[in-house]
């Protein structure tokens, strides 16, 4: 391929790929080996949630162990017990006792400790690391009456000692607990959905192959499925349960017994859909083509649908798309408030589509861990939903017969509609808009229609008549492009329709316009990589004509 030019390697390449895989569609039907949808990696808020608030903590010291001044000179000492447990523990079961270096990432000296691992489970290391948290101090505060001082709970933050419990179970594989070394000692717990896959396949005897934070390969899918589908909140509760025993604990038994228990909140939650593709080539098109097709799904119509919430103008955060390249690996990246989906190409073997909830509030559901199936329905969905959207965006080819019922006029009882003619620039106004309404999950108003069409073509929206908008509403319900809400004045895209509206734009915008400019002698065109083939042409026909003597 030396002798070629450039434009001939990149057609040669370009259209070797176009024939190992045309489009999205393709590439998600014929070429996925292996499709897992499961947890990732989640985040569990461990805490009392009778010591959050300062009634609690006077109440635990007063009423509870009978202190008459709650403060913190009587937490103290019950923090230094709980270090002395926590590195007696480290000492007397010889576990490595880690002071983490400022900066140094504690995911790589977990890796470094579990190389040296042989155990099936128990505690690899113990790390121990100054953090910036919330705690409960005393200030002093004086009497109005006797002008006698008194100590105050308050909340405040200081730099704790936190101790990073670094273990490996039998059932979930790796995970962390961290442990706050200052009262009311919350804690922290990581864990990863993916290794507990793994561990469940190990020890039913499934052969597989690992990818990294997922499976590459497996002898049995559907059983993987059903374990990833498995993983629940009492699962992910009896393993905390579990450690708690295990481990060194703040608490007395009478704290226990009078109510004063951990409880699980989720912090973050990751739900990840795995889809294995045969050959590496075939992810890197899948990111070039939908890509280059969506990098408005960051937008508040795309958001709305990938969501499923209504935005309005209230609705806090950004809504953008994020293409970020690590390396030479691209991800998109699309956000909701605290929720972001991502989306890359795994190790160059799998596409990976995973949607991170931040705040379960930013969906109308409680924090506690017992709302984690609400939780996966909203994150499954939300991948789901990506897919579908870049599917739709990217393949949107039309049959020549549906192109042409478009283009041609369509009559439904008594009523008529004009057709909607391709190249009529009132007609991509109005598939502009289209495109425009097509995430809104609740459907969309004449008046909006309205504005969009003034908008659209340079008009003041007073203009445009209401016998107009009914005329433009008629024409692309009897073609199918909208359908009517049941009891309701508003109106919804279908799917089709907006196939047919990106097919429309795209072919007009991106082929005929532009291929013209480049190929009529009388225009000047930007892109040069036409003009110079349909000059050739040009000059090969007037020769054959001169050669056949058909010349004027």
């Amino acid at each position: 391929m030396n002798g070629l030019n450039a434009f001939e390697r990149q057609y040669r390449t370009t259209g070797a790929l176009a024939m190992i895989a045309q489009s999205v569609a393709d590439i998600l039907s014929h070429h996925v080996k292996l499709a897992v949808e499961g947890i990732d990696r989640m985040y569990l808020n461990i805490y009392v949630p009778k010591l959050q608030h300062e009634q609690g903590i006077v109440w635990f010291f007063r009423e509870h162990r009978g202190l008459p001044v709650p403060s913190a000179a009587v937490m103290s000492p019950m923090s230094r017990n709980f270090v002395a447990k926590l590195e007696g523990y480290a000492a007397q079961h010889e576990v490595p006792l880690v002071q983490f270096r400022k900066g140094q990432r504690k995911d790589e000296v977990m890796a470094e400790h579990l190389r040296k691992f042989q155990r099936p489970e128990g505690v690899v290391f113990i790390g121990k690391a100054q953090e910036k948290t919330p705690v409960f101090r005393t200030e002093k505060r004086k009497s109005p009456t006797t002008g006698r001082p008194y100590p105050w709970i308050v909340r405040s933050t200081a730099m704790v000692n936190h101790y990073y419990v670094y273990a490996v179970d039998r059932d979930f594989g790796p995970f962390f607990l961290k442990f706050c070394s200052y009262f009311p000692f919350n804690a922290k717990l990581c864990l990863n959905g993916h290794e507990y896959a793994k561990c469940q396949l190990a020890r039913q005897g499934i052969a597989f192959e690992a990818l990294d934070n997922g499976v590459l390969s497996c002898a049995d899918p559907e059983r993987l499925q059903k374990i990833c589908d498995g993983l629940s909140a009492q699962k992910i509760d009896a393993l905390l349960r579990k450690w708690l025993r295990l481990l060194p604990y703040p608490f007395t038994g009478a704290d226990r017994r009078a109510g004063y228990r951990y409880d699980v909140s989720i912090l973050q939650a990751e739900f990840s859909l795995t889809q294995v593709l045969d050959r590496p080539v075939h992810g890197r098109l899948f990111f070039e083509q939908v890509i280059r097709e969506n990098l408005d799904l960051g937008r508040p119509q795309e958001v709305q649908l990938i969501f499923n919430r209504k935005i309005t103008r209230k609705t806090p955060g950004r809504f953008r798309t994020r293409v970020l390249t690590q390396d030479v690996t691209p991800s998109l990246n699309v956000f909701y408030k605290n929720t972001r989906i991502k989306q890359y190409h795994k190790e160059n073997r799998a596409l990976r589509t995973e949607t991170t909830i931040n705040n379960s509030y930013d969906f109308g559901i409680g924090k506690r861990l017992c709302n984690l199936p609400k939780l996966r329905e909203v994150g499954f969905a939300a991948n789901r939903r990506l897919l579908d959207v870049e599917h739709i965006s990217h393949d949107c080819i039309l049959a020549e017969d549906a192109f042409q019922s478009i283009n041609g006029p369509v009559t439904e009882g008594r009523q008529r509609a004009s057709g909607l003619r391709f190249a009529d620039p009132r007609v991509h106004a109005l598939l502009h808009a289209v495109i425009l309404f097509r995430q809104l999950a609740q459907g969309f108003r004449s008046n909006d229609l309205r504005q969009q069409i003034a908008a659209l073509s340079g008009r003041d929206p007073e203009s445009v008549s209401q016998g107009a908008v009914t005329y433009q509403l008629r024409r692309l319900r009897l073609h199918g492009l909208i359908e009517r809400l049941p009891n309701s004045f508003r109106y919804r895209v279908t799917q089709f329709g907006l196939r047919a509206a990106l097919f429309f734009t795209r072919a007009y915008n991106r082929l005929l316009r532009p291929g013209l400019a480049a190929a009529l002698p009388n225009l000047r065109a930007s892109d040069a990589t036409l003009k110079p083939a349909f000059d050739k042409i040009d000059e090969q026909i007037n020769a054959w004509i001169n050669h056949a003597k058909l010349a004027a």
